[in-house]
């Protein structure tokens, strides 16, 4: 499952509006709060002073009419002769202000505070209609509510704006990049950007980019002077085995040691050329108009790695099933080509190994301890060797074969074989192509 990441600057606006949104509404949900918990808290506290001041001014001159200081209040006393006339809805409550709610005769609904004395002769009760404060309450919502809406659309364009105020040095940043990779060539980030965390960090690309440039300059240095000392010692090499053997008195046995020499010289300048060729990091392995007959840098590759069967009984057979070409140098497709019959031959102590030569691919198949469809993979990895790989081998000869593939744009693959050993095939198509028509 891939998931799915956010560019930096959206997830900067989505950040500050989400802020900006929580916090508008968390101030007007608490406005809302607070408003109806102080009113009702003032206007309980009132109702009561006025309820005790009435039945304080009753109990003073029970027959002068008594006029109460708020407005929408009126007051009301049942003595103890009509406490069967008190409303019905009223008869329980105890001492104190109460919220009633109560259905009217046409239907409406009507909403007041009620504060309740009750004595033991009389009974007092102090009427406020809450009907205006319930309706400037749900006035002042919808205020709250529209200045929650305009203070989210301006979180919204804040964010917007800030975001790319914050992410523009960044972008710079990342812009500058792309356009020295697509140049080829390393300019400085540094004096670009103001002395904060960016221009930190572009100080730090800075050094990280002027280090790996020395470190990749060092290496070319180094494959060059191995290549210019190596080639010269194998060229003595190749050159005086081939005056010893234009000589008419060697011995046959003499004559096929100088050969496997020879052939093993050739071998080493192969190798070498091919690393040459990998360290360049180049896009595309360079062909120079060369086209090489793969059956013949098959045969070659065979003798050259016979040796390495010594005396097992091993039966090797080479089938040419089609002509194949391919526009590569030859040291390049003698390398890959070595590696995996190298392999063939060194894992398998007896039985048969056959190489054969199709169009577009080249098979080589073992009758060795085989491998694991699950680990065919991992076997092209630097330094990973098969269970049953014995010997000093540092585990990078598959890797190397990959790589050549990868440069030339060819595919390999390692297969257990159906009836025992593994198979390893070599396609000079793209490798897609390859694995859609299968072994």
């Amino acid at each position: 499952m891939q998931t799915s990441r956010r560019k930096l600057r959206s997830r900067i606006f989505i950040s500050f509006a989400l802020f900006g949104i929580a916090l508008t509404s968390l101030f007007a949900a608490s406005a809302i709060y607070l408003r109806d918990r102080l009113e009702n808290q003032l206007l309980g506290n009132s109702l009561e002073r006025n309820l005790n001041g009435y039945a304080k001014a009753f109990y003073a001159d029970p027959d002068v009419p008594i006029q109460l200081p708020l407005d929408k209040v009126s007051g009301i006393v049942y003595s103890q002769r009509k406490f069967s006339n008190v409303p019905f809805a009223w008869r329980d409550l105890g001492n104190g202000v109460h919220d009633i709610t109560e259905a009217r005769p046409d239907g409406s609904i009507e909403e007041y505070k009620l504060g309740v004395r009750k004595d033991p002769h009389y009974w007092f009760f102090v009427k406020y209609d809450s009907s205006q404060l319930l309706k400037s309450q749900q006035r002042l919502k919808y205020a709250l509510i529209a200045v929650v809406i305009v203070f989210a659309a301006l979180s919204v364009l804040i964010g917007a704006w800030l975001s790319m105020r914050v992410i523009s040095p960044v972008t710079n940043l990342a812009q500058r990049l792309r356009t020295s990779r697509r140049s080829g060539a390393l300019q400085p980030l540094a004096p670009h950007f103001a002395d904060d965390e960016v221009g930190e960090l572009a100080r730090a690309l800075d050094d990280y980019a002027a280090r790996l440039t020395g470190l990749v300059q060092r290496d070319r240095e180094f494959n060059a002077d191995v290549s210019h000392e190596l080639r010269t010692p194998l060229a003595v090499i190749a050159s005086t085995v081939e005056l010893m053997l234009s000589s008419p008195d060697l011995s046959d046995k003499l004559r096929e040691r100088l050969k496997r020499i020879e052939r093993a010289s050739r071998q080493a300048a192969e190798m070498i050329e091919a690393l040459l060729l990998l360290s360049r990091a180049e896009r595309q392995g360079p062909v120079n108009g060369e086209t090489t007959d793969v059956a013949r840098v098959v045969a070659d590759v065979i003798e050259l790695q016979r040796p390495q069967l010594g005396s097992k009984a091993v039966h090797v057979r080479f089938e040419i099933e089609a002509p194949l070409a391919v526009n590569a140098p030859s040291s390049v497709v003698s390398v890959a080509l070595a590696n995996l019959i190298g392999n063939a031959f060194k894992y398998t102590q007896a039985g048969d190994v056959r190489v054969r030569v199709q169009a577009e691919r080249v098979m080589v198949e073992d009758s060795g301890p085989g491998i694991k469809a699950e680990d065919a993979e991992h076997l092209f990895e630097r330094g990973v060797r098969g269970e049953g790989a014995a010997g000093k081998g540092a585990g990078l000869g598959l890797a190397i074969v990959r790589r050549l593939c990868d440069l030339y744009g060819w595919g390999v693959r390692l297969a257990p074989r159906p009836e025992g050993g593994a198979v390893a095939i070599l396609d000079f198509v793209p490798a897609p192509a390859a694995a859609a028509r299968g072994p």
